[in-house]
């Protein structure tokens, strides 16, 4: 009898520990991070999301996001765009919510594209691409510093922008 208690312990003690590494999504090899910031037109937004790292790979060429292909813009779970306020992206409209955030990359442009299936794996736009709400292309950038971590910041002026590798990814809320 003891030895059959002894083993349903050890067997509790080891599903409790397996479970709460399961959540733990810190231990990720793409952690989450969120950036908020209250803009100047007083809308509150922010970006949640994972942080892949480059871990010497090309962007285009061995990592996301490829010329063509719809990306999650992040890792792991779709990146989530909130605003709390109704706001513009770029001049084009977009009301208060959340939002899964894609891009596609092209020759010279990128689309960035929110969408209102937000609790999404990160790979499943081709699913709910119906519940696009916007779409706004943007010019991308060339930093001056490589980033090896995908980073999103927010300027209190409302500029949005994705830094990874060499590429900055940029759209204005207003």
């Amino acid at each position: 009898m003891k030895r059959i208690l002894a083993l349903a312990v050890l067997a509790s003690t080891f599903l409790a520990a397996t479970s709460c590494n399961a959540q733990d999504k810190s231990k990720r090899p793409s952690p989450p991070a969120k950036v908020s910031q209250k803009i100047a037109s007083g809308a509150t937004i922010s970006v949640d999301y994972s942080q892949p790292s480059l871990k010497g790979r090309t962007i285009g060429k061995d990592v996301e996001p490829m010329k063509g292909q719809a990306w999650r813009m992040g890792a792991n779970e779709a990146t989530v765009f909130e605003t709390d306020k109704d706001v513009t992206i770029n001049g084009q409209a977009l009301p208060a919510g959340k939002y899964s955030v894609f891009g596609i990359a092209g020759d010279t442009d990128f689309t960035v594209i929110f969408n209102k299936a937000w609790k999404v794996w990160g790979t499943e736009y081709e699913a709910n691409k119906a519940q696009d709400v916007l779409k706004v292309a943007v010019k991308p950038t060339t930093a001056s510093a490589s980033q090896e971590k995908l980073t999103y910041t927010i300027d209190p002026s409302g500029k949005v922008s994705l830094l990874w590798g060499n590429q900055v990814i940029s759209f204005d809320v207003k």
